[in-house]
């Protein structure tokens, strides 16, 4: 079993920052896939950004805003958020991907088979 848990969240105005972490426990390793998603009221869950070792992946709209990275001695996986937009308004989810014969960093929610509660991101205009 894996546990992820977010943390981070809040409201800030248009062109600030914020920090989201995600801590994993249980059967979790440095050669796993960690990704974040989000979610707006009425929309589909889209991909965030996604990491596995030193392989990155960042959605279109975030990219050169977002910055994914991982501290695997403490398990936490972090999403540095700058320059926030109106349209960045979601919850943002953390997940995990734990299949051990894939070197994958899959953009799908399908392919993850762990995930976070969800922490609330609000950006005003």
């Amino acid at each position: 079993q894996v546990q992820l848990v977010e943390s981070g969240g809040g409201l800030v105005q248009a062109g600030g920052s914020l920090r989201l972490s995600c801590a994993a426990s249980g059967r979790t390793f440095s050669r796993d896939a960690m990704a974040w998603f989000r979610q707006a009221p009425g929309k589909e869950r889209e991909f965030v950004a996604a990491m596995r070792g030193g392989n990155t992946v960042y959605a279109d709209p975030v990219k050169g805003r977002f910055t994914i990275s991982r501290d695997n001695a403490k398990r936490t996986v972090v999403l540095q958020m700058n320059s926030l937009k109106p349209e960045d308004t979601a919850v943002y989810y953390c997940a995990a991907d734990v299949k051990i014969f894939v070197s994958r960093v899959s953009r799908s929610p399908t392919n993850y088979d762990y995930w976070g509660q969800g922490t609330q991101v609000t950006v005003s205009s």
